[in-house]
């Protein structure tokens, strides 16, 4: 076979295989595999007048909590959770604080006096001994921004420090003495020169009124007692 035969004979293969494929030979009973006729389509169409929705049924013992475990979203907004809309369940458990010591003892002679003796008692717990890093006193308000500023202009941390260290920065609270020299060290290299350690606060005792099997009658008599804007929260 010449070139010439071989390479018309190639064209005329790539043209039958087109014309298979887009289905111009099914009246000679060469149809390509899986393109529908329209009968067949028609056969194979799902009818949705014949389809029925089944109710969803909950596993066995699940219960209405199941159901509720995963509320439904109404125009893409999540419904609301109902159990954070619900009040404290009768005879809860509540805590208020924390007080310092004087502030206790006055909240102590007020519940003795107003709840029953055994719906309520006094926690104390120790709050652990804080130091701060501290600039200051500052003599005014003039020299307290311009420290400020100094201090912003080499990358330093800085807060308010109390009211008992004003007029003056806090450039930053540690647990320990060891804890706050080793911050002062790093200051001193990015050029604070002025700063110093201090004891914050000692190691206080603080007190919460715990508040057992809250109902509402008891719930009720808190007004009485000087709270001192303390709000109840929860037991841990």
């Amino acid at each position: 076979m010449s070139l010439r035969s071989l390479v018309l004979a190639l064209l005329l293969a790539n043209l039958g295989f087109w014309a298979w494929s887009q289905d111009w030979l099914r009246d000679l009973g060469l149809p390509p595999p899986g393109v529908l006729t329209e009968p067949e389509r028609l056969t194979r169409q799902v009818h949705p007048e014949s389809l029925s929705i089944a109710p969803t049924v909950a596993a066995p013992g699940a219960g209405a909590s199941a159901v509720r475990s995963a509320p439904a979203s109404v125009a893409g907004v999540p419904a609301t959770n109902e159990a954070l809309a619900e009040p404290a369940p009768e005879g809860a458990c509540l805590l208020i604080g924390p007080f310092d010591a004087r502030q206790a003892e006055a909240l102590r002679s007020s519940a003795a006096a107003a709840l029953p003796p055994d719906r309520w008692r006094m926690d104390e717990s120790q709050l652990p001994s804080r130091w701060m890093v501290y600039i200051g006193p500052l003599a005014d308000a003039a020299a307290l921004a311009s420290k400020r500023a100094e201090l912003r202009e080499l990358g330093v941390d800085i807060d308010r420090p109390g009211a008992a260290f004003e007029p003056g920065l806090s450039l930053g609270r540690f647990g320990s003495s060891e804890a706050a020299e080793r911050a002062l060290m790093e200051l001193g290299r990015k050029g604070v020169r002025t700063a110093r350690v201090v004891p914050e606060r000692p190691d206080t005792s603080v007190f919460t009124l715990r508040l057992l099997r809250v109902d509402a009658a008891l719930h009720s008599q808190l007004a009485a007692l000087p709270l001192v804007g303390r709000e109840p929260r929860p037991c841990e």
